[in-house]
């Protein structure tokens, strides 16, 4: 689903919830104010949940869309009474007058949109940077630095440390090493992995080598 879903405790048309929505081009849906049609919904572009008659049915389901993985942003619809209760412990991404001209409601939709993408394309770049034991490995960037020093690693050795990192403290076997890095189809033996872990010990240099432990007849792993 995408595009818009209205929230309310009534048998309502958007346009009675936003009477400004009657002058936009806006694809609305409407759906009743209870979790289980939250939950059905939460692949939605913005949530409108309308507080204006029911706010405790209203606060619930705003904290329990917030509380949600990768929720979509919330707009609550108040009457001029509900802005002295509404709280930012309720999770609303903003709120809206219910008398609210059609320009003010298109604009905090839009901004609501645009925030939402800022912070996911935030997300991923945070998630693409592992920063552990001193060195920094920047997945999108395919970049590596020890300290302040940029490391100039070949595919095989950023491949090796990225993983290694990424799994502090747990001893990983040659052939478990193969098959995470080399892949499946690769037929060298084990000693491949020997002389790149020595490589990539050699170009972490003698402060951050002994980040990568060798675990006699086992394998190898990062101490973090």
């Amino acid at each position: 689903m995408a595009g818009i879903v209205l929230f309310t405790s009534e048998p309502a048309a958007p346009t009675d919830v936003l009477p400004g929505l009657a002058l936009l081009t806006l694809d609305v849906e409407v759906a009743p104010l209870t979790t289980s049609a939250l939950a059905m919904n939460l692949d939605a572009d913005t949530l409108i949940l309308d507080g204006r008659r029911d706010l405790v049915s209203a606060r619930s389901l705003c904290r329990a869309a917030s509380g949600a993985m990768e929720a979509p942003p919330i707009l609550l619809v108040l009457e001029e009474g509900g802005f002295a209760v509404v709280a930012v412990s309720w999770g609303a991404t903003d709120t809206v007058l219910y008398s609210a001209p059609p320009a003010e409601i298109q604009a905090r939709i839009r901004m609501m949109s645009d925030r939402a993408q800022a912070e996911a394309r935030q997300e991923s770049i945070d998630q693409s940077i592992l920063a552990i034991g001193g060195l920094t490995i920047d997945s999108n960037a395919f970049m590596a630095r020890a300290g302040d020093r940029q490391l100039n690693l070949t595919y095989k050795e950023f491949e090796l440390l990225r993983y290694l990192a990424a799994n502090p403290n747990k001893v990983i076997s040659r052939d478990g090493l193969l098959q995470e890095v080399w892949g499946y189809d690769y037929f060298g033996g084990s000693r491949t992995v020997d002389v790149h872990v020595r490589r990539l010990r050699a170009k972490l240099g003698p402060e951050y080598e002994s980040l990568i432990s060798t675990v006699r007849n086992v394998g190898y792993r990062f101490d973090a």
